[in-house]
Order: C-alpha cells, then sequence, then structure tokens
C-alpha cells in the first residue's frame, strides 16, 4: 500500500518541499527579521534530516569494492537486467554490515528478493 514510500521521486519530491520551505521562510526572515523565521528554519532542516537521513543511508554503506565483490553473475544474456535491478535493490535495502550478517536462507530475504524481481519485471505502475 505505501510502496512509494521507498521510491526515488517521492525522496526527490520531499527534497524539493524542504527546499521550498527553507527557501521561503528565509525570504520572510529577510522580509520582516522576525525569530520565528529562524526557528522554523532550524526545525525544517531538523525534519528534513530526520527524514530523508534512512533513505540516504543505505547509499553511503557501499564502497565499490564491496559493490563489485557481491554483484550478481548471470549466465543468460536476458537476466542482466534482472540481476542488476535485484543488485540495485539489495545496495539500496540494504548496508554492507547488515547484508552479511543477514541469513539468506530466512524468509523474510526470500520475500525481499520475489517482491525485488517483481518490481523488476514490472514495467510500469498499472
Amino acid at each position: 500500500m505505501f510502496d512509494f514510500l521507498e521510491s526515488d521521486w517521492f525522496i526527490i519530491t520531499l527534497e524539493i518541499v524542504f527546499v521550498i520551505l527553507i527557501a521561503y521562510d528565509i525570504k520572510k526572515y529577510i522580509d520582516t527579521k522576525k525569530c520565528e523565521y529562524i526557528f522554523n528554519i532550524v526545525l525544517t532542516l531538523g525534519f528534513a534530516i530526520w527524514t530523508l537521513y534512512p533513505f540516504y543511508k543505505s547509499y553511503f554503506g557501499w564502497n565499490e569494492a564491496q559493490k563489485v565483490e557481491l554483484l550478481s553473475h548471470c549466465d543468460d544474456l536476458n537476466d542482466t537486467k534482472i540481476c542488476k535491478c535485484l543488485d540495485e535493490a539489495i545496495f539500496k535495502e540494504y548496508v554492507y554490515e547488515e547484508y552479511i550478517a543477514l541469513n539468506k536462507n530466512s524468509s523474510a530475504f526470500k520475500e525481499f528478493v520475489k517482491e525485488a524481481k517483481e518490481d523488476c519485471n514490472d514495467s510500469g505502475w498499472f
């Protein structure tokens, strides 16, 4: 139901909203010199960090050597797109330490892989 929360477009839209809110408060502060706008800016920045940090921690949790080490190797040319998509889903969902400690035979991981493959095969929203 809330799959859109994990999409990159949602994150980009959220970033744009935060930038607009901060710019508006900066403009209002410059016009009125009221301290309440500084408070709004600080609150908006704090909320932006609190909201966006979980989305970005997975992007920075892998270095290139770790990614190359754990990349899937597909033999079939048709499966290459799915493998790359699945690798990206893993890099986005888990940080390196979590992925190494993860039980790859658990039902939760198998469900994640199944859903990721379905998302990779999905050509559109409908």
